[in-house]
């Protein structure tokens, strides 16, 4: 850091930013103090678009020397799905030499206080959104977001959800007050009189595990939950998006060296190819907290084994709207394909499974078959990805080759409705870029029934006919019971129709949308307002972010004292 901040300039400096935060959480309305639009940048010192983009070419090539102790040898490989290789080498840690120095630095950290903890990760949020441009082309080349959403939800609104975590730290810690007079009563004799010291205190290393898709947007609660309580964080990012957390703990490192506090509070995992370190580290006696958002298979693992920590996972489910009836049958259209399309279906809360009663439903365009529905949003997608540079934007690159393939094998499970097809970016020749794919299945066969009931991450969505809304519904509980459900979505003019789905949502705890015909979609939550997830049923663990996802990562011990 080029000067040191003392608590009390950053007290001054962010504590009206956390107090309104914690306004926002109160009363769920619109807030961000991080503006989405790219213009908004390049005062106060943040980077505009041309200094963002001349400081990410600059680290291409580079060793990101983030100065951790136990550094053993030095990796690299990260290939963007846009083609190029960044060749950025980061520290491979010894982590026998590492998790020590980590631990070390909590004391002081501890007895900084909630207040200090939380405006020190404010400061940390706003040198990394004085940066966002730069984080942007981090995100965008390690993703394959195309590079508007890396700008949005890879800078200010995982900032957002970076500084609602912290908030709800805040509330969570300060709870407790940190002192109090007890006496009790005792008739004649004097009372009993003791003083009360409560201190909130960390679990010990947390260890977040980055997902390739979202590293900032998913990384960022878990980092921030763990930090503002007052544990040292670990980040094992994935093997193919590395950059954008690494520059994260770079300022993190920063900031807290520059507040007085040890920089090993935050350390940087990266590994080898193929080496699978995080098993090991999530096993590590020393490791307490995880965070992980990724397959089901690793999360339900770590679930299992990682029996020392206390796990908050993201893991994957089967999204589903059911179509019952529409006031506005254009909008519904527009709404769903945007929804299909945006990131190539690559979001953990897009849509995969579309229930229509296999007769048809009600629009305000007249009755609509099955068939019609699904020939009729096929069209919707084709016209809004008809144009290949509108498609370019909203696409991005395929992330894996894993994608792929199940793009390519899902034309084979049933009547295909809307064929993907392949998109040229021409500034980046080498990228993977394909147009979502729509199946028709029936709902009524077994082996149509495997398909829709197994989760199809990527570009791929199945229309389902069913006999009635009421077998929709029914079809709608048992998904999210056994396969869990990040999102859930719905259409219908009845009123019964939608008891009945809410119902279903309550009883199986899952996040609705109902009607949406605008310009807000299913797959897209705002921090501060929408809560990610539930926590409720077998997609994830946990919600981003409400007061369970922070509270259990510190505990209260207490200290009494005779009056």
């Amino acid at each position: 850091m080029a000067a040191e901040l003392t608590a009390h300039e950053l007290i001054a400096q962010h504590r009206p930013t956390l107090d309104r935060a914690l306004e926002a959480i109160r009363t769920r309305a619109y807030w961000s103090p991080h503006p989405e639009h790219p213009k908004a940048y390049g005062e106060n010192g943040s980077l505009d678009a041309a200094a963002g983009k001349a400081a990410f070419d600059a680290l291409l090539g580079t060793r990101l020397d983030l100065g951790q102790p136990g550094t053993d040898g030095w990796v690299s490989g990260e290939v963007s799905p846009y083609g190029p290789e960044l060749g950025v080498e980061y520290a491979h840690a010894d982590v026998d030499v590492l998790l020590p120095a980590m631990k070390a630095g909590q004391k002081a950290w501890r007895e900084a206080g909630a207040e200090i903890r939380a405006v020190v990760c404010l400061e940390i949020l706003k040198r990394i959104s004085d940066r966002t441009h730069e984080f942007a082309h981090a995100v965008m080349h390690t993703s394959g977001q195309a590079f508007m959403m890396a700008f949005q939800a890879g800078g200010p609104h995982a900032q957002d959800r970076g500084l609602e975590a912290v908030a709800y730290a805040y509330v969570e810690q300060v709870r407790t007050p940190d002192t109090a007079e007890w006496s009790k009563p005792q008739g004649k004799r004097d009372p009993l009189a003791l003083t009360k010291q409560f201190t909130p205190v960390p679990r010990g290393i947390a260890l977040m595990i980055g997902c390739n898709t979202f590293p900032t947007w998913n990384g960022y609660p878990g980092l921030f939950a763990s930090l503002a309580t007052g544990n040292a964080v670990l980040v094992k990012p994935h093997p193919r998006a590395v950059l954008p957390l690494a520059l994260t703990v770079q300022v993190a490192r920063e900031v807290l060296a520059g507040a007085g506090f040890d920089p090993n509070l935050v350390a940087l995992a990266a590994e080898r190819p193929g080496e699978g370190i995080a098993k090991t580290l999530a096993t590590r006696p020393e490791i307490r907290i995880i965070d992980y958002t990724g397959s089901t298979s690793f999360g339900d693992w770590l679930e299992a084994n990682a029996r020392q920590a206390q796990v908050y996972t993201e893991k994957a489910g089967v999204n589903t709207v059911l179509i019952d009836s529409t006031a506005n049958y254009k909008g519904m259209l527009s709404n769903l394909a945007f929804s299909l399309s945006l990131y190539s279906g690559q979001m953990c809360t897009t849509p995969q499974n579309l229930l229509v009663p296999r007769d048809g439903i009600r629009t305000d365009e007249g009755p609509k078959t099955f068939d019609e529905v699904a020939a009729d949003l096929a069209g919707s997608v084709d016209g809004l990805l008809g144009d290949d540079a509108r498609a370019n934007a909203l696409l991005g690159a395929i992330v894996n080759p894993d994608v792929k393939a199940r793009l390519e094998a899902a034309a084979g499970l049933g009547e295909v409705a809307l064929a993907s097809r392949e998109v040229t970016n021409p500034e980046f020749p080498d990228a993977v870029v394909r147009t979502p794919v729509i199946v028709k299945l029936d709902g009524a066969k077994p082996d149509d029934e495997a398909a829709y009931m197994s989760e199809c991450f990527g570009p791929v969505s199945f229309a389902v006919a069913v006999d009635s809304s009421a077998d929709a519904v029914e079809l709608l509980r048992r998904t999210i019971r056994e396969k869990g459900a990040m999102t859930v979505g719905a259409y219908t003019t009845d009123d019964e129709v939608e008891r009945a789905v809410q119902e279903v949502c309550f009883d199986e705890a899952a996040q609705l949308s109902l009607n949406l015909t605008g310009g807000v979609y299913v797959n897209q939550t705002a921090a501060f307002s929408d809560f990610h997830g539930s926590g409720g049923n077998p997609a994830a663990n946990a919600a981003l972010t409400d007061g369970a996802f922070v509270a259990n990562r510190f505990r209260v011990v207490e200290v009494r004292r005779e009056a």
